[in-house]
């Protein structure tokens, strides 16, 4: 033990961070407020989105992964029978089956399904 009088330089304590919180307050604004006469979803109509078609999947293994090359087979789990399935925006909608059209894939619609209901995160 050191004795008389010792200065023990300590570091900072630190200070907790200070949220600021402010109330906001917003203006009424009624349902057509700001949209042209008329335009209703009609401004949707136009917009391209995604559509993504799934023949199947699989599931290998990395050491697999590495040894694919030109003419290598990836076995995919559904039949061949079983229609394809359209996805938009990562939801399934709709089923089809595998055409050609003027020399191009393309899907023929069966079945457009109904909307599910996303599952609660808690």
């Amino acid at each position: 033990m050191a004795q008389g009088n010792e200065t023990v330089e300590t570091a900072p304590a630190q200070q907790p961070q200070q949220t600021i919180v402010q109330s906001a307050e917003f203006a009424e604004v009624s349902g057509s407020a700001g949209a042209p006469a008329g335009a209703g979803i009609d401004v949707l109509l136009d917009v391209k989105v995604p559509v993504k078609v799934c023949l199947g999947d699989s599931r290998i293994s990395v050491r697999e992964v590495l040894q694919l090359g030109p003419g290598s087979v990836v076995e995919l789990n559904k039949p061949v029978e079983s229609p394809a399935e359209l996805f938009l925006n990562q939801s399934k909608f709709a089923t089809g089956s595998i055409v050609v059209v003027d020399g191009k894939f393309g899907i023929k619609i069966e079945q457009i399904l109904a909307p599910q209901k996303e599952k609660d995160a808690n």
